[in-house]
């Protein structure tokens, strides 16, 4: 019995008629995704970045040849806001991980390319973060392994939908 069913079996006894599935799913999702993290996080502070600064670089990276992005695009794959994009632009920027070419005043518009360094960078600490989760997963079978992850996949895109219409159903309303 992990520390959840604990509590979902608490709950049972306390509000018998609530059902607890969201919790016994998605709770486990966010006490994972709390637990693994740091080991994470471990891996992009060993080469001088954060999690935000990786996000941009591996964006970059994962866009291909040549590996560039104008800001708008990097920002809404990160769904971030621009000014918190611009900060991290600015600390990659003078480290030397990425360049942009001049194109006025107006940095929303100016293309984000990584540089030979960023890109080494971003390949060596993806490959890292890589190994880490993989040594977490270790535990389970590649069977196992395939079925939660195609699970997981039709969780996101039902969880999608539905977050899609309920959106849609609250701006019907306004």
């Amino acid at each position: 019995m992990d520390h959840l069913a604990a509590r979902i079996e608490q709950w049972r006894r306390e509000l018998p008629d609530v059902d607890t599935t969201g919790m016994a799913i998605l709770g486990r999702l966010r006490w994972i995704t709390l637990q693994v993290r740091p080991s994470i996080e471990a891996v992009f502070a060993q080469h001088g970045i954060d999690t935000g600064e990786f996000d941009v670089l591996s964006t970059l990276l994962r866009s291909g040849p040549p590996y560039r992005l104008r800001p708008t695009e990097l920002y809404r794959s990160l769904m971030i806001s621009s000014g918190g994009l611009t900060a991290r632009l600015d600390r990659l920027g003078k480290r030397g991980l990425i360049r942009r070419t001049d194109a006025g005043k107006d940095k929303r518009s100016l293309p984000v390319e990584l540089t030979e360094e960023g890109r080494a960078l971003a390949q060596a600490a993806f490959r890292e973060d890589m190994a880490v989760e993989r040594e977490l997963l270790s535990g389970l079978s590649e069977e196992e392994t395939r079925d939660l992850t195609e699970r997981l996949e039709r969780l996101a895109l039902d969880i999608s939908a539905a977050l899609d219409a309920q959106k849609a159903n609250d701006s019907e309303r306004l």
